[in-house]
């Protein structure tokens, strides 16, 4: 017997409007990417999606971000970037240092074993999002990494006004 895994999309109806239907799905699609991602993560790096994420943030900023612009950034609160920054702390995977232009704050920066890992982990990672797209074509991807893109300028345009 063939059983469906339950999503979000469950709870559709044939009469439910386009956009609800369309919104359910990429709530799933990426709920199930994310949800591979955390496993993997945990699984392979013994880490979580946040502190890849805020590793990831650290990388492309080699200068180092205060923590408030951590916060904005992986769009949590100050004191989850706290805590996550202090576990790295730990491990000695960044490193907080006094910002020159505010003596009251900290700018948070990689170390280079945090440099490392993350590369590592970067690579890893990058393989599988390109694993888990495999379903769609090159030109199926195009299109909608497009109308994503329109739709991102579309909500963009509303937050404006």
């Amino acid at each position: 017997m063939l059983t469906m895994e339950k999503d979000l999309e469950t709870r559709l109806a044939n009469d439910h409007h386009q956009a609800i239907k369309l919104w359910l799905r990429m709530l799933t699609c990426t709920n199930r990417i994310t949800g591979k991602i955390r496993s993997r993560l945990r699984e392979n790096f013994k880490t979580t999606l946040p502190r890849f994420d805020l590793l990831a943030q650290l990388e492309r900023h080699p200068e180092g971000l205060k923590m408030s612009e951590l916060s904005k950034r992986m769009m949590v609160t100050t004191g989850n970037v706290t805590g996550i920054t202090d576990q790295l702390e730990a491990e000695g995977l960044v490193r907080r240092e006094v910002d020159p232009s505010d003596r009251r704050s900290f700018v948070v920066k990689l170390t280079p074993e945090g440099r490392r890992l993350f590369g590592e982990m970067a690579a890893v990672h990058e393989g599988w999002v390109i694993e888990l797209f495999e379903g769609l074509s090159s030109e199926e991807k195009e299109t909608l990494y497009a109308l994503l893109g329109k739709l991102k300028q579309h909500l963009n345009g509303k937050e404006a006004q």
